[in-house]
């Protein structure tokens, strides 16, 4: 399964003139071999910028997107990412949603497809990547 960072959808739903190509064909590729999903975090940072939940979900309906539950298993490795991140002089007071969505794909074996890999290269070396 491919967890979707919340980055690739935001560019095939707004049409992101430098990057919406690339995504929508990532998302094609993971559809045909290993399926797409989100969970909670990723569907809250996109659901943002729509008015209703029916106009998101309508958004989202092109793409075939499994909603999966955030693993509690996933917790012990995002906090671990969290503290080595603070102890490397991170600033931010409690974990970014990036440790969550590492930590899940971690913990059950998932694939992320990303723009924005360096965090999970970071935090979680161990996790398959789709990326630029």
């Amino acid at each position: 399964m491919v967890l979707v960072d919340a980055n690739v959808l935001i560019d095939v739903l707004t049409d992101d003139p430098d990057w919406a190509d690339w995504s929508a064909a990532k998302l094609i590729e993971a559809i045909e071999s290993d399926g797409l999903a989100v969970n909670p975090i990723i569907y809250a940072e996109v659901a943002a910028a729509y008015k209703t939940v029916k106009a998101f979900e309508r958004a989202l309906i092109a793409w075939p997107l499994e909603q999966l539950a955030l693993p509690y298993a996933a917790a012990w490795p995002a906090s671990q990412a969290f503290l080595r991140y603070r102890r490397e002089g991170g600033k931010r007071q409690t974990p970014m949603p990036d440790f969550y969505i590492g930590a899940h794909a971690l913990v059950e074996g998932h694939i992320i497809l990303t723009r924005d890999a360096a965090r999970y290269r970071t935090y979680f070396p161990k996790v398959p990547l789709i990326a630029p």
